[in-house]
């Protein structure tokens, strides 16, 4: 019944407070006996202590002293009244500051308990999105204890490694992924791990896979926890053999058809030589000039392969994330020599009609080529430029290294002073052209560049 004083706004309590101080005034002033009522007071002193401060408290302590010594049937005198008066004081403001105090404690309970219950709610919520999104995730997710020992596994785990549903808690991780075996640590030791490897997994079965692993170790209250995190990376590792196998037969095709280019055009020389001396009879039933003859028909044979097109896994290609990965590879490089780059590729380039790695071992070749001309430079400055031009992408690969002395042999095989077999530029434009692209040189004051003509995918389609 007391508890409904104390509620509601804090206008409503010290009305009542008022109204409480008042009656208790009227009636000792009304009443009269041998006991004050004084002690009365002590009451609203309680409820306006809950929501005034201290010196308001203290204000309100003073109002009620003089209303008990005003009102009460005792004789003042100086020095028991003053005594008494400050007695009064001292109960009705210690009355105040108690309940004020015991209030404010209360409060800070109630927003600590407040504060804890959002922080256990979002505590909640937090570990209800990591369960759905560990159960969810594609990539095999394992919690191992410190001797190896899965404690927590997600679906695509038991997927991965072929094992029955909650049948890997209890084994050992090193079973599955043995090069973890070298980062165990003991319980006592302070070091933890944070990286990335890949290694070969293997499954329930026995059968190994390429896989890509990320791992970390911490620390709980029972102890050291392995995190681990795997991807099957075989089927990544097979497309990148394969892509690599067509690219070298690729490659392969155009250096042979060129090698047989030259030696068909040695070989046309020498059976004109041989053919002239054969005429003049001079040497007519010499077995030795007889050998040669058919030496040379042998080599044209040999030669006779023709410099044909090469078979081109085109498909239409996005040129803008092609050249961000350009620019992942060749940065590297070009901070390694001090060279500057210059990046000035237009935004939302169209899809372009290529064979992607084709078109990547292109501009890496005519990148290589510029970091080994202003390798010798301070003031070295590669630039890469993509715009597009009607239904064309052109892609620019410019250099400061001074220009080429005889372009017109650019992107000819075999060439006199090349640093290795002069097939580069020459293969280059072999590879575009299997896709309908094309390379040209284009000379400037202080360099040179090269520029990659490519047909928009969807005038390709047209």
């Amino acid at each position: 019944m007391y508890a409904a004083f104390f509620r509601g706004s804090r206008r409503a309590i010290l009305l009542r407070a008022a109204v409480l101080i008042a009656a208790i005034a009227a009636l000792d002033w009304c009443v009269v006996a041998a006991i004050p009522l004084g002690f009365l007071y002590l009451f609203p002193m309680a409820m306006v202590g809950s929501v005034l401060e201290s010196w308001q408290i203290a204000l309100v302590a003073t109002l009620c002293t003089i209303l008990a010594e005003l009102f009460d049937d005792l004789v003042w005198s100086q020095p028991a009244g003053i005594s008494r008066d400050v007695l009064f004081f001292a109960a009705f403001f210690g009355t105040g500051i108690f309940v004020r105090e015991i209030t404010r404690n209360r409060r800070i309970v109630e927003q600590h308990m407040e504060e804890i219950e959002r922080q256990s709610d979002a505590r909640r919520e937090a570990e209800e999105q990591l369960r759905v999104l560990v159960e969810s995730s594609p990539a095999a997710i394992l919690i191992a204890d410190a001797a190896g020992s899965v404690l927590m596994a997600n679906e695509a785990a038991y997927r991965m490694f072929g094992v029955a549903p909650d049948a890997l808690p209890g084994k050992s991780v090193h079973s599955y992924l043995p090069s973890l075996r070298n980062i165990s640590v003991p319980e006592v030791s302070r070091q933890f791990f944070r990286t990335v490897m890949q290694a070969h997994g293997r499954r329930e079965n026995g059968e190994n896979f390429l896989a890509d692993i990320c791992f970390s170790t911490y620390r709980t209250g029972v102890g050291l926890r392995l995190a681990t995190l795997v991807l099957d990376a075989s089927e990544e590792l097979r497309t990148q053999e394969v892509s690599g196998l067509q690219q070298l037969l690729a490659a392969s095709r155009i250096a042979i058809g060129a090698v047989s280019h030259e030696i068909r055009n040695i070989c046309s020389a020498v059976g004109a030589v041989h053919l002239n001396l054969s005429r003049e009879g001079a040497l007519a039933g010499n077995r030795d000039f007889e050998a040669l003859g058919n030496l040379i028909a042998a080599m044209e044979r040999i030669a006779s392969t023709s410099l044909r097109q090469t078979t081109s896994e085109a498909s239409e290609v996005d040129l803008g994330a092609l050249l961000d990965e350009l620019k992942i590879v060749i940065s590297p490089m070009l901070e390694e020599e001090s060279i500057a780059l210059e990046w000035n590729v237009e935004p939302d380039l169209p899809l372009i009609w290529a064979d992607r790695p084709s078109l990547m071992q292109a501009f890496l070749n005519v990148v290589t080529n510029s970091i080994r001309v202003l390798s010798r430079r301070h003031d070295g400055q590669v630039s890469v430029a993509a715009r597009r031009h009607g239904s064309q992408v052109l892609v620019e690969l410019a250099d400061n290294g001074g220009g080429v002395p005889e372009p017109e042999n650019l992107f000819q095989p075999f060439q006199n002073g090349a640093k290795s077999s002069g097939l580069g530029l020459y293969l280059s434009r072999a590879l575009l052209r299997s896709f309908g692209g094309e390379i040209c040189y284009r000379p400037f004051a202080s360099g040179a560049c090269f520029v990659v003509t490519l047909n928009v995918a969807a005038e390709q389609a047209a």
